[in-house]
């Protein structure tokens, strides 16, 4: 890759004199938001912080592990999440960097929230992907990928734990590329690795940057920015780990992948960063890529059309609601993707679902759990309505003509468990899961005989314990939850046909919209039922709320 490989940030976007843009045309060209995926550990929740502190949104990082002095990591606001350190909910934080607004969506890496997670994709423009250096590709990065490629967004990957013994950096591309079948083109390349890491060299810009450990990786490392060729360099970094770093760059020199603008705007091709979140080694040209590479708002499909950011009509989708923010004010938030046009405090907008006109009264821009209030907001903001019951996910707001964006996904529970309330709070009780299951934590089914104690239905296992901490933390409400025999539900497509006798571990039930289902106890009973009833239609995914 020569240095004139890597284009300027003025080559990726349409160049145009300021003064004849509309302020709408402005503000929309100058966002950028994006989301942060990887499998668990590789990085993740620590890459966000420095991330937020090399932008001089937060002045001292916190860790996930550590010292138990440390604050937790700013994304991470959830009870549970601090005490387990990880991330279990998608966070927005915005900030200002060097004259873009970045809206940060940090998703959950665990496989268990995966749902959040895919949403938090969608509404995005663009992906960071982080790569555990020692351990290459892994399960749950390749899921989230497929993801991010089947809708198109553009990935930016950064490989993480340099200053940790790692793979060979060569052998790191070679696996991005078969596992993942997309083209890698790095941007930089490490200096040595564990306690031989020295820096990384930016290959587009032909130096070298050499880094100093400082405060546990806590503040901003100093740069200090030499020749390759430099003697002092070379005698600093060490003769063995020279060698082996200039033959590398000799490979990749000659057969490696050039960074191509289009090929990473369409998603085919990922350029490549290596360092270190934990210790700030090569942040910055990452960071610099980050505000350079990344798209602005993209248009987005609809059931009347391609809707442009810069459409006049505002229009945005609901892709998360959060409940207890503040467990001050029992609030919930639903947490807004803008889409196009200008949104206005106090607007009124249009809820295509309920058909009905909603006043934004109250309307908030987010870091973590911090909120303040905002007067406007622009095409690839992340905006959070206070939400009294009238938003659900999925739900296009719109003003102006009818619109409505395409349905997010849903999955089918995979989980199922008995909740069993431990004292006698019977309405926290009601509230608390009625509130988690409009977040789309789970599912709630309750069978037509029996017990009327609730089954909760969730993707991951790991969310039976969210459900539990957070009806204990924010309702008060003390809770087990027991294991049922139950392994799928099916919704009927017709709400009015007679349901046949049922064998085996099924059951018949009812959500909460009073929809019925058959819960099963595995998927060949299902396909059993199927065959041996086929008048019978069965959805894997609820129906649209009536």
């Amino acid at each position: 890759m020569t240095s004139g490989s890597e284009p300027a940030s003025e080559d990726l976007q349409p160049q145009t004199d300021a003064s004849t843009l509309s302020e709408l045309e402005r503000e929309v060209s100058r966002r950028r938001t994006f989301a942060i995926i990887s499998h668990p550990d590789a990085g993740k929740t620590t890459l966000t912080e420095k991330l937020l502190l090399y932008a001089g949104a937060i002045e001292l990082a916190g860790a996930v592990r550590g010292r138990k002095a440390r604050r937790h990591a700013t994304s991470d606001w959830m009870a549970l999440e601090q005490e387990r350190g990880i991330s279990i909910t998608a966070a927005a934080l915005e900030f200002e960097l060097e004259g873009r607004r970045m809206s940060l969506i940090d998703t959950p890496g665990h496989k268990d929230f995966s749902e959040d997670t895919y949403r938090a994709l969608i509404a995005s423009d663009s992906v960071v992907m982080v790569i555990d250096a020692a351990n290459g590709v892994e399960d749950q990065t390749r899921k989230l990928f497929e993801v991010s490629r089947r809708h198109q967004l553009p990935i930016l990957t950064f490989i993480n734990k340099l200053d940790r013994p790692s793979r060979d950096p060569l052998e790191l591309l070679d696996d991005l590329e078969k596992t993942l079948g997309i083209a890698a083109a790095p941007a930089n390349w490490p200096i040595g690795n564990a306690e031989n890491f020295r820096g990384v060299y930016d290959i587009p810009r032909r130096h070298l940057l050499l880094y100093e450990r400082e405060a546990q990786g806590q503040f901003r490392a100093p740069v200090d920015i030499s020749s390759l060729d430099d003697p002092a360099a070379r005698e600093l970094i060490g003769e063995n780990v020279y060698t082996h770093f200039r033959e590398n760059l000799d490979v990749i020199g000659a057969a490696g992948t050039s960074f191509d603008a289009t090929e990473y705007l369409a998603g085919r091709q990922t350029p490549v960063f290596f360092g270190s979140a934990l210790t700030n080694f090569g942040l910055e040209p990452f960071l610099r890529a980050l505000v350079e590479l990344a798209p602005s708002p993209q248009s987005r499909p609809s059931d009347s059309g391609i809707v442009a950011p810069t459409d006049e009509r505002f229009t945005g989708f609901v892709f998360k609601i959060q409940a207890n923010m503040d467990p001050r004010h029992r609030d919930r938030v639903a947490f807004v993707r803008v889409c196009s046009g200008r949104f206005t405090k106090d607007m009124a907008v249009q809820n295509s679902r309920a058909g009905k006109p909603i006043r934004a009264s109250r309307a908030y821009r987010f870091f973590g759990r911090e909120r303040e209030t905002i007067s406007v907001a622009y095409a690839g903001d992340i905006i959070g309505l206070v939400n009294p019951g009238q938003f659900a996910i999925g739900d296009t707001l719109h003003s102006g003509a009818p619109v409505r964006f395409l349905d997010l996904p849903r999955f089918p529970a995979e989980h199922f468990g008995r909740v069993r309330l431990q004292d006698q709070r019977y309405k926290q009780f009601d509230d608390g899961l009625q509130q988690l299951e409009e977040e789309g934590l789970m599912q709630v089914f309750f069978t037509a005989s029996g017990r009327r104690e609730p089954i909760v239905g969730v993707v991951g296992a790991l969310q039976f314990d969210v459900i539990t901490s957070r009806l204990r933390t924010e309702y008060s409400v003390e809770v087990t939850i027991d294991a049922t025999s139950y392994a799928a539900a099916r919704w009927l497509a017709d709400p009015g046909q007679t349901i046949p006798s049922l064998g085996g571990g099924a059951a018949v039930a009812t959500d909460r919209q009073g929809r019925r289902l058959i819960l099963f106890a595995s998927e060949w009973e299902v396909q059993y039922f199927e065959r041996q009833h086929p008048a019978v239609t069965l959805l894997a995914e609820s129906p649209l709320a009536l």
